[in-house]
């Protein structure tokens, strides 16, 4: 084991499995480390990197959870390590390693829509918070910021950052209106007592440990899983016909979505390959109803990929109550006017989450279509009725098209870039409409389910602007404008234990406050740890639900 050094710090980066994804991102990461270390010297500390560039693979990131392990093998545990990231990583190739370091652990990421490191790190993160690792978490766009710099003198101090979370008040601290509460917890009980069950293709996606959600804890919530296949998935697309697929892909052509296909399978989006979607899509819908599921999640990204088309066009429609009809072999259709709510990346925690809200809405007589989205990036923005911090939320399937600006209409298919999903497939990508959202985020702390949530509002910027924005990050995916609530940018990040958070639309301002208030009383009644975060307002408005 190598010997730690006074004043000396290691720099470690997780990376993604996918090699194109390292590749693609390592200039980004060798530019983000350069001004890290520059910051950090400027306080008299050196920076040694743990591992090497690899000039095979041509890039330098930790890319297996056994290359992790060696690596962490060869660490000091005592020596203060930080985690920079510029591109999306998988925890667990780190997470090891993490476990039983004992020196002060910082996770740093580059401030950019382009790079997804501010994913990567927000994952990590709440990796390490549901692993009981101690860590202070920092982010910026050039290392040169008063924020950044203060944290970072802080850490390089005191081995820990403190940061501002005046906005969080705990549910068990606050008084809601009676009616509330009575609402939320009758809901609940109800929930708990019928019992949900949950469809997990395929457990753990690409390394996010926090989307996992322990048994012991999920059946005390009256949620089970059914742990399905995703081999079995695509065994029951190959028993879809060609004549059903077209009903699908006919229905989705009557609602006026256009899809941008192309000839090269390579690269462009086909029809081909829209419709083996739909056949997914249909076969989804069979495999639920047969284990009876109330809610499933597609793994999708390492085990679907290598055969077919990707599952993001699926995920949507699923997540939307206006989709096209399906039909069990029985002429049976399945689950009639209903969404059957899509937990993305089968992030377990956003399905608990999305069940609840879809079917508590539902019975507030509202629309309860909700989705998860990626906190990807975000800026100020100042313009007409706008003037504030503007968050970019996106993601690449689940996004239900009753989000988009004129539905269906609005929305189009774009195929999913080459170096990920080699067999293509499209997303269902629009603009989300402006409006009221409540926003959430169930995770595990402490070997407790707690549950973040506020509300916020989804903005319409001006079509350069988004345009702008979409160009910066990823054009093919859906995309939501959004400002929370009494929330700022680094008040979210330092809180927030995922990459992931969950979204809903209420019918207007005082709706979502009331919503909000009757959702933390139903998922405090489920047995979570409730926090409110930001600007919720706790008394009872006049036009209530």
């Amino acid at each position: 084991m190598r010997q730690a050094k006074q004043g000396e710090i290691l720099l470690v980066s997780s990376g993604d499995l996918r090699l194109s994804a390292n590749q693609n991102c390592w200039a980004a990461q060798l530019e983000m480390e350069q001004k890290l270390t520059t910051a950090i010297e400027q306080f008299g500390w050196t920076v040694k990197r743990a591992h090497a560039y690899n000039p095979i693979k041509k890039h330098g990131f930790i890319d297996s959870q056994r290359m992790g392990m060696d690596i962490f093998n060869n660490i000091d545990p005592n020596q203060p390590l930080i985690v920079a990231e510029s591109v999306w990583q998988y925890s667990h190739h780190v997470l090891a390693g993490l476990f039983t370091h004992r020196g002060p652990i910082l996770t740093v990421a580059n401030w950019s829509g382009q790079w997804p490191g501010l994913v990567g790190m927000l994952n990590l993160n709440g990796c390490l918070t549901k692993a009981k690792v101690s860590y202070s978490t920092l982010w910026s766009e050039n290392f040169t910021d008063d924020f950044f710099t203060d944290g970072l003198a802080e850490w390089l101090a005191t081995g820990k950052i403190s940061y501002d979370q005046s906005h969080v008040k705990s549910f068990d601290l606050t008084k809601i209106p009676l009616a509330d509460d009575k609402r939320g917890r009758a809901f609940a009980k109800k929930l708990k007592a019928r019992k949900v069950i949950m469809g997990v293709f395929d457990e753990g996606c690409m390394g996010m440990y926090n989307a996992i959600i322990p048994d012991e804890l999920l059946h005390q919530t009256g949620f089970f899983k059914e742990r399905l296949s995703q081999s079995a998935l695509y065994a029951a697309m190959l028993q879809v016909t060609d004549q059903e697929a077209e009903a699908i892909l006919n229905w989705l052509l009557q609602k006026g979505m256009t899809f941008n296909w192309g000839t090269d399978e390579a690269t462009e989006l086909t029809k081909n390959q829209t419709l083996a979607q739909c056949k997914m899509y249909i076969a989804a819908l069979r495999i639920a109803d047969e284990f009876a599921c109330d809610t499933i999640g597609i793994q999708y990204q390492q085990g679907l990929k290598d055969l077919t088309v990707a599952s993001d066009l699926v995920e949507g429609l699923l997540n939307n109550e206006d989709r096209p009809p399906v039909y069990a072999l029985d002429g049976k259709e399945l689950y009639a006017k209903k969404a059957l709510p899509h937990f993305n990346e089968v992030d377990e925690c956003a399905g608990l989450d999305a069940l609840l809200t879809y079917n508590l809405w539902n019975e507030l007589g509202m629309t309860g279509e909700n989705t998860l989205h990626d906190i990807r990036w975000g800026e100020y923005y100042k313009g007409v009725d706008i003037d504030g911090f503007v968050w970019l939320f996106l993601i690449s399937g689940a996004a239900p098209a009753a989000h988009f600006i004129n539905g269906y209409a609005g929305a189009s298919s774009e195929r999913q870039p080459a170096m990920y999903f080699r067999l293509g497939g499209g997303s269902l990508k629009g603009i989300s409409k402006p409006g009221f959202i409540v926003w959430s985020r169930v995770f595990v702390a402490d070997n407790e389910l707690h549950c973040d949530l506020g509300v916020g509002e989804v903005v319409a910027l001006p079509a350069d602007e988004t345009k702008r924005r979409w160009e910066g990050t990823t054009p093919e995916w859906p995309i939501m404008h959004a400002i929370l609530k009494g929330v700022s940018r680094d008040q979210l990040m330092a809180r927030h234990k995922a990459n992931h958070i969950q979204v809903v639309y209420t019918n207007y301002e005082a709706a979502a406050h009331e919503a909000c208030r009757i959702k933390a009383a139903a998922m405090d009644e489920l047995g979570l740890k409730v926090h409110f975060c930001g600007d919720v307002n706790l008394s009872k408005k006049r036009n209530s639900i």
